[in-house]
């Protein structure tokens, strides 16, 4: 690409802004859609009569969509033309957001947020490559600043608006606030957004082995993870059976795309620039980044009587944080700072909020204790996302750049729900070795156990006659004491593993190429 097609491709003005604007919206709304819907579980199987396993499919459905459309989206945006797919995706996930508020069934539901999904993985992998596009090369740190806010800030909105909708209107309205933005957003893209006029439409035919196999494969493993443990993992016929066939789909899919003329997901885009490492990195940033926001709720909701409304705006200062750093990040990266010196700095930065959880996780633990940590958390994410999509794409040009971004995303997403998955098979473990652990001093003969035992019995004597009925209650609040502190000693070690996790892996990124930022990286995907 000559410099003069690619100055072509850069805006100006009004419009670059109302471009940057839309794509950052969708953006947003496709996020907190991820999360939006996790708080309105118990009012989904009231409403729609629906077990606790059919709800989680309103989830795993969205999940599997999205993280199968992701990586597609370089090929896809090149067969039907940037303009045209993104307005497309919006129109889908628009259309689908009102058939979901419409659902009268459980399975219903499930089938649109599948839809829904399909439009809204477009809209995440997309928008990234259309702000590289049209800004120019010194100002394209800032440009991923503004993406990186809507990355950060939508999982975090996403269970506070969701607590708020459901409490103050009905289920149908976290889907419904999504379509007048939807609307408008088409209509700003079929007017503001250009088609890469140098962009090579696919001529060849479509790799339909490639997205058969993407399907199985990476579908498959994004079922297992949402629903493994749901199932008993591999004590599930069930769970096993998709566990082969995401084995089986996933070493498919290399093979083919490798081998392949025109792939539907160029895999060999990792072995140019820094691709390989900035994916290994973004699959720690998902999994910390969804391991972390998936302890704190659990915690604040199960022992501290936290609503998920209240939960989630704990997240909401921390997550302002890296919004408003997020720019100075990107103003840095535009006056060439190595992003791979500040992706260390935000790990590091990450590692000591993790560490700080374990010290703070308590069973009387106040909000005041948790607020800290989580703005570090905050200043650490804003130190990650941006240089993680400038170490990513650096160096890149042409439809590589949508290839990489795909791959890079779709791994995020993967350690996001791999993070979820760990965290809840080592949580349930390390609570039973814990709890078996405490109960072995739990003994007839300990003094201190019948002395505590005695004064709950007596306090509870003050409020019903019933000697006997007050020893049940005793042993019941005995048995919930333990359970609590045995599930916050595993949150305690989960944090210690995260914190190793996230120290091993930062020596990865010192090997990473350092690119300057010029005119021949921007255009492609």
């Amino acid at each position: 690409m000559t410099q003069d097609q690619t100055n072509s491709l850069i805006e100006h003005g009004a419009r670059r802004y109302i471009i940057t604007i839309t794509v950052v919206l969708c953006t947003l709304l496709e996020l907190i859609d991820t999360t939006v819907v996790n708080v309105a579980t118990s009012t989904l199987m009231g409403n729609l009569g629906a077990t606790i396993s059919e709800v989680s499919w309103v989830i795993a459905a969205y999940a599997i969509a999205n993280v199968i459309v992701v990586p597609m989206s370089g090929f896809l945006s090149s067969f039907f033309g940037r303009k045209y797919y993104f307005a497309g995706s919006v129109a889908i996930f628009t259309a689908a957001s009102l058939m979901c508020g419409l659902s009268g069934s459980i399975w219903t539901l499930v089938f649109w947020r599948f839809v829904q999904g399909i439009g809204g993985g477009a809209l995440f992998a997309t928008s990234q490559t259309i702000l590289k596009e049209i800004y120019p090369p010194e100002k394209i740190g800032m440009a991923m600043a503004m993406f990186g806010m809507g990355v950060i800030l939508g999982p975090t909105i996403g269970p506070f608006l969701g607590g708020y909708l459901v409490y103050n209107y009905s289920w149908p309205v976290i889907f419904y606030v999504n379509i007048p933005i939807g609307i408008v957003a088409v209509f700003l893209t079929l007017t503001y957004i250009r088609d890469n006029p140098f962009d090579k439409k696919q001529e060849a035919g479509i790799d339909w082995l490639g997205i058969i196999l993407l399907i199985i494969g990476i579908g498959s493993l994004q079922l297992v993870l949402e629903q493994g443990e749901r199932n008993d993992w591999f004590e599930s016929q069930y769970i096993i059976t998709f566990t082969l066939l995401a084995v089986g789909g996933i070493v498919g899919f290399i093979i083919r795309e490798l081998t392949a003329e025109n792939p539907i997901v160029d895999l060999r885009v990792l072995l140019k620039g820094n691709v390989a490492i900035a994916t290994v990195m973004n699959f720690v940033l998902g999994f910390i980044l969804f391991g972390s926001v998936f302890i704190y709720p659990i915690y604040m909701q199960r022992f501290l009587g936290f609503t998920a409304q209240m939960s989630g705006a704990m997240f909401i200062p921390g997550a302002l944080l890296s919004g408003m750093l997020m720019p100075v990040v990107g103003g840095l990266l535009s006056k060439g700072t190595p992003p791979k010196y500040m992706i260390i700095g935000g790990f590091l930065t990450t590692s000591i909020f993790v560490f700080w959880s374990s010290f703070i996780f308590t069973t009387n633990t106040g909000t005041e204790a948790m607020y800290w940590p989580l703005l570090v958390r905050g200043l650490g994410m804003a130190f990650l996302f941006v240089p993680l999509s400038g170490l990513t794409l650096g160096g890149l040009n042409g439809k590589d750049v949508g290839q990489a971004s795909g791959i890079s995303n779709m791994i995020r997403q993967i350690g996001g729900s791999m993070s979820v998955a760990i965290i809840g098979v080592l949580n349930e473990t390390l609570s039973a070795e814990h709890r078996a652990n405490i109960l072995d001093h739990v003994t007839p003969d300990n003094i201190l156990v019948n002395e505590r035992l005695n004064a709950m019995k007596a306090g509870l004597m003050s409020a019903t006659a019933d000697a006997d009925k007050a020893a049940q209650q005793a042993l019941a609040f005995l048995d919930y004491s333990i359970n609590k502190q045995a599930a916050i000693l595993s949150y305690i070690d989960i944090f210690h593993y995260l914190t190793v996790f996230i120290l091993i892996s930062i020596p990865l990124v010192l090997f990473a190429k350092t690119y300057k930022l010029n005119k021949d990286d921007l255009g492609g995907h």
